[in-house]
């Protein structure tokens, strides 16, 4: 009995016994591999706990399997619900980028202004003149400044760039656009003369520097802002020398297609500088009822003001007055049209702020380039309506498949809210003037140069935009981090009131002990007298 347990029995329990250890690895292996695939298509998923719990009949298994599951399960939730992972605590420097930039760009600025600016006199003849230019220049200055300035700081915590930025930009285009619009002058008489109206001329050119950043606003550091200034100035001088000479358009046309400069020169500045996690949305680009207030005061400011910003280059008065009120009867169309359009895209029936600041503007848009041949009322209300539904089908489908198409992350929306409506301004122009025409000759050869002015348009802000996007491009430059987009604390001094708090301890302690050592200092004569 004794030889049959030791020579058959034992060797075949013990076989089973190692088969059956083998036969369980093998099913906890394959099981944990099951359950680590169910795990990454969703933690969440209730059959797979019931699954691993109706396998209670193994022991080593519920010990092994389902406490390692839970565990891995567990940590997952954790980072998922932990705080997100802090940007680094400082951006790059502009200490070595931005202070040379503008010493250098200003320093220059005041050479050529002392050897060529000349201030136009003001005689009884230009009393006049001046007087009717002054409101106007202080109408056009506040939509550049404070328009612009408040539309640009809806980003929660991009105020303080928004806004300051705006400023940055704009007076060193102005500076710019100034000397390049005296070229002509210089070139003859060496001297660039200086009045309110090329002062206006030139605020009106770095609208379309001020347009465009709004394409890439919050992606970019101050250094590349002012490169954009001065480039985008460049070619927007540029084309309009180009239409004026050769296409023979009149001054106040050839500035107005700022709208479509602008905004293509935009969008190719956000293509080629796309950022990746732009379809994901930055951590820090939304926006709350403090900022979104702040942006809408700058809608208010540039509604108010865009009859003068349109009328502003008209020469004749009859003209000027049907600008000014062409351009109040667009917007306020634009206005209500943007209202209800906004309560029916959206899922809820509510009004979206940012779409409307988006729509709100696109009739002063189409009328600008379009202001000289809009006389009846009813056609720049229907160019306001048009307009508005433009930019609204623009903000809400176009920029999306911007962004997942073209990889185009448009910020601000520059597109639908200047593109499209000067695109529609520029149709309208055509449309209105070959109806006025009464010569088909005369109108067949306007149809053609006017189609030359919107292709040399088009044509140099996308080459313009393409170089500049790819100067930019340079890590030189030091762009923020994606974690630092749309953040103020990359670029400004920002306190926190916990820091405040410490800064004003800090201070009352400095203050206690430094009056404690003026005392012992007034007190040390009578001490020393007294011994």
């Amino acid at each position: 009995m004794y030889f049959i347990f030791v020579k058959v029995i034992a060797p075949v329990c013990i076989k089973l016994i190692i088969f059956s250890e083998l036969i369980t690895f093998f099913f906890l292996f394959t099981l944990k591999i099951f359950v680590t695939i169910l795990k990454k298509i969703d933690t969440d998923c209730l059959p797979v706990q019931q699954l691993i719990k109706s396998c209670a009949g193994c022991t080593q298994f519920q010990t092994v399997v389902a406490t390692d599951y839970e565990s891995e399960v567990k940590e997952l939730r954790r980072k998922q619900t932990a705080t997100p992972q802090m940007a680094p605590q400082y951006a790059p420097s502009l200490r070595s980028r931005l202070a040379p930039l503008l010493l250098i760009v200003q320093t220059g600025f005041i050479i050529i202004a002392a050897l060529c600016f000349e201030t136009k006199e003001t005689n009884k003849l230009d009393r006049k003149p001046f007087l009717h230019f002054y409101p106007e220049f202080q109408d056009v200055n506040v939509m550049v400044i404070l328009g612009f300035g408040f539309l640009c700081t809806f980003p929660l915590r991009y105020g303080f760039s928004g806004s300051g930025f705006n400023l940055l930009v704009a007076v060193i285009a102005t500076q710019w656009a100034l000397i390049l619009n005296g070229i002509d002058s210089w070139y003859s008489t060496k001297i660039i003369r200086i009045d309110l109206k090329s002062i206006i001329k030139a605020e009106l050119c770095a609208v379309s520097a001020l347009i465009s950043i709004g394409s890439v606003l919050g992606k970019t550091n101050p250094v590349q802002l002012t490169l954009i200034a001065l480039l985008e100035v460049t070619g927007f001088v540029l084309n309009e020398w180009l239409l004026q000479t050769l296409l023979k358009v009149r001054p106040p046309n050839s500035i107005m297609l700022l709208h479509v400069f602008g905004a293509l020169f935009g969008l190719m500045l956000t293509w080629i500088l796309y950022r990746d996690g732009s379809k994901q949305g930055f951590e820090k680009e939304k926006f709350d009822k403090k900022s979104g207030l702040f942006s809408m005061l700058g809608v208010v400011f540039l509604w108010m003001f865009w009859p003068s910003f349109n009328s502003v280059l008209v020469v004749d008065d009859r003209t000027r007055l049907e600008a000014v009120c062409s351009t109040y009867l667009a917007l306020a169309i634009s206005a209500v049209t943007a209202a209800a359009l906004a309560v029916l895209s959206s899922p809820r029936g509510k009004l979206n702020l940012i779409q409307m600041q988006s729509c709100i503007l696109a009739g002063g848009a189409a009328v600008g380039v379009s202001v000289s041949v809009v006389q009846q009322p009813w056609e720049a209300m229907a160019l306001g309506f048009t307009a508005a539904i433009l930019s609204t089908l623009g903000y809400r489908y176009l920029k999306s498949h911007l962004l997942i198409a073209f990889e185009c992350h448009d910020t601000c929306a520059a597109l639908s809210t200047h593109g499209l409506p000067g695109l529609l301004g520029w149709l309208a122009q055509l449309v209105l003037q070959i109806k006025y025409c009464d010569d088909h000759t005369v109108a067949v050869r306007f149809a053609v140069f006017h189609i030359c002015t919107l292709f040399t348009t088009v044509s140099l802000s996308l080459s313009m935009g393409t170089l500049t996007a790819f100067l930019l491009k340079w890590k030189f430059w030091r762009p923020p981090q994606n974690k630092k987009c749309f953040d103020d604390q990359a670029f400004w001094e920002v306190f926190t009131h916990k820091s405040q708090r410490k800064k004003n301890i800090r201070n009352n302690n400095i203050h206690f002990y430094s009056a404690n050592l003026m005392f012992c200092v007034l007190q040390f004569p009578n001490l020393v007298v007294r011994k």
